[in-house]
């Protein structure tokens, strides 16, 4: 007997109800557009993200909370991003704060209103909360620092956490006794008996932890109103977004992939799934309305906090990596660890999310150099390991196999098309194309150029997948093929 469908596999109780009645479509409906780090976060994102969100008509966070951040120059205006979606920037386009996602309501307003003094105006109409995101208390953030304090003292180390509460509060979420935005918008007196027991369950494990239980709900009582008329059932919304007219709609991972909990450099990682999978839990939306996945990797690697880094370079080059590209983290202000580039976790990274293009970010870093290497492959005990290690202890004993090039020693921040690079930066993008699985198609007739906002395009086949560029239109006039090519976008801007 063998497996295989037919059509008589798909016949519906609709349809054989009556004659008159249509059979139901299998539409799978619009497709969402993920922008997702490859590496260990600050990859620069937010460059492809405010890229995107220009053209977007719905923006969405999926995952996270404001321990991720980067900031957007618009019309020499700096605004800062930590929890909003930074669509929220594009007054036409919607931004949506999924279910995924963990809220710490002061910080959230905070971060509106202070971006509204600059010039943001009109954001709180523009946002939509998922009734089913959970939400970060002031004492998740209180409990969050005595953990670190309490790994330092038993282990001599800690994992680093921005101390935003967001472990704590996956935690809580975990354990069944979180709090989300409907229940503080339901009976608040029910709410009040939780959000204290809650308080208990924590002072009952860290003892030193006070909070003002009832001034915290006051305050709560206060955002709630703020927060009622912009939340939504995000499930239902985002089905109707994705099954109705023709929508660009956008979804902006947080971290990245080497910091996703079940994926990442565990235990130093973040505690939600960074990767392509979260897009679907975190906002409750198909893997069939996935799209384009684009994976964002730095030329060079960083890395924040502890962990096992195996192309750091403390040396010199380390430090001219970090000095010239200004690697200071945006939430914690933290300097960036520094490091050659690594190709082993870009793949993995890539196995993982199955990305459909890699933006490649601040090549222009490593003009100044005289040679640039990049690790190829893991060693241990002189042999090549073909995965990448989940145990950390042997993670920190591989030794990293390089590929040397020879540096361009020219000034590639003014590049705006492919012959504009050095033929040496040319091969070492050619390289890293190569290894990480891109067709090998740089000569050919179905090469084409693009220059897109200061943004060097090289895309890789004649039909072009990418909704920024094409108008659905345009899309349908061309005809699509099974070839999910990955297209390489390489971005010569030092600027965060």
């Amino acid at each position: 007997m063998s497996l295989s469908w037919s059509s008589k596999d798909h016949k519906t109780t609709n349809q054989s109800a009556g004659a008159g009645q249509k059979r139901l479509r299998n539409d799978a409906g619009n497709k969402v557009t993920v922008v997702l780090g490859a590496q260990w976060g600050d990859e620069g994102k937010g460059k492809v993200v405010d890229l995107l969100a220009t053209e977007a008509d719905i923006v969405c966070r999926c995952q996270g909370g404001n321990n991720a951040g980067h900031t957007v120059v618009v019309d020499g205006k700096e605004y800062d991003f930590h929890l909003l979606p930074s669509g929220i920037i594009n007054s036409k386009s919607v931004s949506l704060i999924g279910n995924g996602v963990v809220i710490h309501l002061p910080g959230l307003f905070e971060e509106g209103d202070k971006n509204e003094k600059k010039g943001l105006k009109g954001w709180e109409k523009r946002l939509i909360v998922s009734d089913r995101a959970h939400l970060v208390f002031d004492f998740h953030q209180v409990v969050d620092g005595l953990q670190e304090t309490e790994r330092q003292a038993q282990e001599g180390k800690n994992i680093g956490t921005t101390k935003k509460g967001i472990g704590p509060a996956y935690s809580s979420k975990a354990s069944r006794t979180g709090l989300r935005v409907c229940d503080l918008l339901g009976d608040f007196k029910d709410f009040s008996t939780r959000f204290k027991n809650l308080v208990h369950q924590y002072q009952s494990m860290y003892p030193s932890l006070t909070a003002d239980v009832e001034e915290q709900l006051k305050k709560l009582k206060e955002y709630a109103e703020r927060l009622r008329p912009m939340v939504r059932d995000g499930v239902y919304y985002m089905y109707e977004a994705l099954h109705g007219p023709p929508k660009k709609i956008l979804v902006e991972g947080a971290n990245a992939a080497l910091l996703d909990i079940d994926f990442g450099t565990y235990p130093f990682v973040t505690s939600s799934n960074c990767t392509v999978g979260g897009a679907c839990t975190g906002l409750g939306i198909p893997p069939m309305n996935i799209g384009d996945v684009f994976g964002v990797s730095k030329a060079y690697t960083t890395r924040v906090g502890i962990g096992a880094f195996p192309t750091e370079q403390l040396n010199a080059v380390g430090e001219l990596l970090q000095t010239r590209g200004h690697e200071v983290g945006v939430t914690t202000g933290r300097k960036r660890r520094c490091g050659w580039l690594d190709l082993v976790i870009v793949r993995y990274a890539h196995m993982i999310n199955g990305f459909t293009a890699i933006a490649l970010t601040k090549l222009d870093i490593l003009d100044v150099l005289d040679e640039i290497k990049v690790g190829v492959a893991y060693k241990l005990n002189g042999k090549r390991i073909p995965h990448f290690p989940a145990n950390m202890d042997v993670l920190h004993k591989v030794e990293v196999e390089y590929e040397t090039f020879p540096g361009w020693k020219t000034d590639t921040s003014a590049a705006r098309k492919w012959n504009d690079l050095p033929v040496k930066a040319q091969n070492y993008i050619r390289f890293i194309e190569n290894h990480i699985g891109v067709p090998s198609m740089f000569d050919t007739e179905g090469t084409v150029h693009f220059l897109f906002r200061g943004i060097y395009l090289r895309l890789l086949q004649l039909w072009i997948r990418s909704w920024f560029i094409l108008s659905n239109q345009n899309k349908n006039k061309l005809k699509k093929t099974n070839n999910r090519n990955i297209y390489l976008y390489i971005d010569m801007s030092n600027l965060e």
